[in-house]
């Protein structure tokens, strides 16, 4: 509970050194010869009393704003990023589905070759083979849905008019 002590004690036998304070922290302190306020001209002679000019800001399209915070809050993403996010996900997911499918089935292929040589294949076949045909069947899907977009896209460069037009 008291205080600590002013002088430190060395851990050897030597003797302590008492804890002298300098002589200047114990004298009064002086005033500075001139006064430290500057006069009212050479503030007013300066920057300080002068405002500055109004620079607007660029404004904001408020009905975008809303339409904004309304999409981050009903859906939890800033529509922006949806968007991106969408494309690319269109743009990636339909080209390469098929070659997905493919690789999938040539998995599956391999595992149940690995099963029957250790001697499950039986275990796994029924299930195996389930999942290749639905494998299949999204296969045939999407090259319906290519060929069906390939047609159109062959009709539409085809000159327009009646077969009888083109005999005569």
């Amino acid at each position: 509970g008291d205080a600590l002590p002013l002088q430190r004690f060395p851990p050897s036998s030597k003797q302590p050194v008492p804890v002298s304070y300098p002589a200047a922290a114990c004298q009064p302190h002086r005033l500075p010869a001139r006064p430290l306020l500057r006069p009212a001209k050479v503030c007013q002679a300066g920057d300080a009393y002068t405002r500055e000019k109004f620079k607007p800001q660029p404004t904001r399209d408020l009905e975008k704003e809303k339409r904004r915070l309304q999409n981050i809050l009903a859906t939890g993403k800033d529509e922006v990023e949806q968007v991106f996010v969408r494309k690319k996900e269109e743009e990636i997911a339909e080209p390469d589905r098929f070659e997905e499918l493919m690789n999938e089935i040539q998995e599956r292929r391999e595992f149940l070759a690995e099963m029957e040589a250790l001697g499950q294949g039986r275990k796994y076949q029924g299930i195996v083979l389930t999942e290749i045909s639905q494998k299949l069947h999204e296969m045939e899907i999407i090259d319906k849905k290519r060929s069906e977009e390939m047609r159109n896209i062959m009709t539409k460069a085809s000159p327009v008019g009646n077969k009888s037009n083109l005999q005569d």
